[in-house]
């Protein structure tokens, strides 16, 4: 596979706790947009006492919703992959009605240091007052009654992004790091794309084949679709560099030709997933610019 084989195909089913596996459900927020598809996934695992992953926004209509699939159940863990706002404010309502303890890999923060003027364009999408009650690190292994969730570090898409892997049935939840229906955003300062092609190759190392991640459907052949999402991104940066080759000096010029037939609305995103791929590619050498890289900045080879 050269590039991604996307799957689109996704019935969220609103308010109903859909059964995907054995000790496996999804719940899907009522939040689609063309960042989110048709929503933000929750994940109910375990039977009798269980956790959930990433509860989702602020949003009551979701939480009477969770409450009533987890009614006449424990829920012992709440796990967090991220703290955009979509996946985590949700959280804290849940631990006041549950009891169960918060964990994640830490508070939101950017993957670099903003650089002098400059503003994080995604700052009003993260959750800056979320504190998980356990912290963390990859490799960590959390034991529920009848399942174990292995912490898996995946920074990109935000510097503490966490996939978790259900060990009993070898499935990952792999959040907005690898979805089935598109590429994830890697936009800096939130971001950084150096640190989301290191993870795609921890996610090579691994055996899981079935991903269930925090936007629509599952991945099936994981390891196949992460080998090609490995490709397309490589691809991207061939093609940001022929166009700056070309004679492209702003990421602006570049989007219109890269992403033509891109959805509009997704332009700015894209311009930030360029920007990601930029930085990389002048901390390597291969693209030279003066002062710091910038989503207004001009670009040439050396």
């Amino acid at each position: 596979m050269a590039t991604p084989e996307f799957n689109k195909s996704f019935a969220p089913r609103y308010g109903e706790a859909v059964e995907l596996h054995p000790g496996i459900q999804r719940m899907t927020v009522n939040n689609p947009s063309p960042f989110t598809y048709h929503g933000t996934n929750s994940y109910i695992i375990g039977e009798d006492e269980v956790g959930v992953i990433d509860p989702g926004p602020e949003s009551i209509e979701h939480f009477d919703a969770l409450m009533a699939a987890l009614s006449g159940r424990k829920v012992t863990h709440i796990f967090v992959s991220h703290t955009h706002m979509d996946h985590s404010p949700l959280a804290r309502r849940l631990k006041e009605a549950t009891g169960a303890a918060i964990y994640a890999e830490g508070p939101h923060r950017p993957a670099r240091a903003l650089h002098i003027g400059e503003q994080n364009p995604l700052d009003a999408s993260a959750d800056h007052d979320f504190l998980p009650d356990e912290v963390l690190n990859h490799g960590d292994v959390v034991h529920g009654k009848d399942w174990s969730i292995e912490a898996v570090f995946t920074p990109g898409h935000t510097a503490n992004h966490m996939a978790f892997a259900l060990l009993e049935e070898n499935i990952l939840f792999s959040a907005d790091h690898v979805m089935a229906w598109a590429t994830s955003i890697v936009a800096p300062p939130d971001g950084a794309m150096v640190d989301y092609m290191a993870s795609l190759e921890t996610l090579l190392q691994r055996d899981e084949t079935i991903y269930f991640p925090g936007h629509g459907g599952r991945v099936k052949d994981a390891q196949k679709f992460v080998r090609a999402l490995r490709t397309h991104r490589k691809m991207r940066e061939r093609a940001i560099l022929e166009r700056i080759r070309s004679g492209d000096r702003l990421i602006t010029n570049m989007v219109a030709r890269i992403y033509r037939d891109t959805d509009p609305r997704l332009h700015g995103a894209a311009g930030l997933s360029v920007l990601a791929h930029i930085e990389d590619l002048v901390a390597r050498g291969a693209v030279i610019t003066d002062g710091a890289v910038s989503i207004d900045g001009e670009y040439q080879t050396p």
